[in-house]
């Protein structure tokens, strides 16, 4: 892959952790009792029923939201030390290049279009 577009890749998977990082802190909170030092925030709306349930709902869509970002986090961490590494680019699987428009519309891929295929249809 070129120079270009790998700068080009880093460069927006750089700002996709940073703008996670930021929907991370806005719905979580510390907590050093989770492995990530994060806990998604409980709403508090007030103690009648249609609150507490307002509430449950939210926190739920919370905890859903929090661990996708979590997994988007992973992976685009992943993706950045494999640049690191050299290795980016190239196919966990079969080790062959991975094609240049699956990375520019899949930045976090790790696998090629045909070892993935494979994965999913077993």
């Amino acid at each position: 892959m070129d120079k270009g577009t790998l700068e080009k890749i880093e460069k927006e998977l750089l700002q996709r952790k940073e703008q996670i990082l930021k929907d991370l802190e806005d719905i979580s909170k510390k907590d050093s009792h989770e492995v990530d030092n994060r806990t998604a925030k409980f709403p508090e709306y007030g103690n009648k029923a249609d609150e507490n349930a307002q509430e449950i709902s939210e926190y739920s869509t919370t905890v859903a939201t929090e661990a996708v970002l979590e997994k988007t986090l992973r992976d685009i961490e992943n993706a950045l030390k494999r640049m690191d590494a050299g290795d980016y680019g190239t196919c966990k699987y079969c080790a062959k290049d991975i094609n240049k428009k699956r990375l520019i519309a899949r930045p976090v891929a790790s696998t090629c279009i045909e070892c993935k295929t494979k994965l999913q249809s077993n």
